[in-house]
């Protein structure tokens, strides 16, 4: 039959067949924004990204024909896992992480008497239950600012005693980001914080 024993595959995101001048001006829209709003600290910038934390992996191997280019490996998305939310500013502050849980109720987080647990909480990290997802959502990310990046950024507008300043979040093209339902809910909200988002197929550029 030709077959042998193959590693699952699936392509590769593709980037953009313009992506010098996307990235370009990107760059240059990032760069107006900072001129125009004064942004002349590295603190009230702010990148936030999401990462699937894997606990076990679905089965990666199967028989398909030698030589073929794309092999699907059947429950290789039956992934246990949940979502962590990085926030890194400019002038290299971690902010707290949001992580993610699939479940209802927070038996579906790590245990208050789980290990450094207490030490994750003193620090201002958040457990979350998103419901029948892991991903983040409307609810999940609207937490994140209130709970995580506004309290970073107040505390960094009185550090450097701009009680007005304008302030700067680059996110990536996920759904929930670039949604008018989040989009309205943070103008209305929060106005002074100017969104920008990494073009969609540059994140690793």
């Amino acid at each position: 039959m030709k077959w042998s024993l193959r590693r699952g595959t699936r392509a590769a995101q593709k980037t953009p067949e313009n992506v010098d001048e996307v990235l370009r001006r990107a760059f240059f829209r990032m760069a107006a924004s900072i001129e125009l709003h004064e942004i002349n600290q590295a603190g009230f910038l702010v990148n936030t990204d999401q990462t699937q934390v894997v606990y076990g992996m679905g089965p990666k191997l199967t028989w398909s024909e030698t030589g073929a280019k794309q092999v699907d490996v059947l429950g290789s998305e039956e992934k246990r896992a949940f979502t962590l939310v990085v926030g890194v500013s400019a002038s290299g502050d971690a902010l707290p992480f949001q992580a993610i849980f699939t479940g209802k109720t927070t038996e579906s987080q790590p245990s208050k008497k789980a290990r450094s647990r207490q030490k994750a909480d003193a620090r201002g990290f958040r457990f979350e239950s998103g419901g029948k997802t892991y991903w983040s959502t409307q609810e999940s990310m609207r937490r994140y600012v209130v709970d995580i990046l506004v309290p970073y950024f107040e505390r960094q507008r009185r550090l450097h005693n701009c009680l007005t300043q304008k302030c700067m979040w680059l996110i990536d093209c996920w759904s929930v980001h670039r949604s008018q339902e989040f989009r309205d809910w943070m103008k209305q909200n929060y106005p002074w914080i100017i969104i920008m988002y990494v073009p969609a197929g540059c994140t690793g550029l």
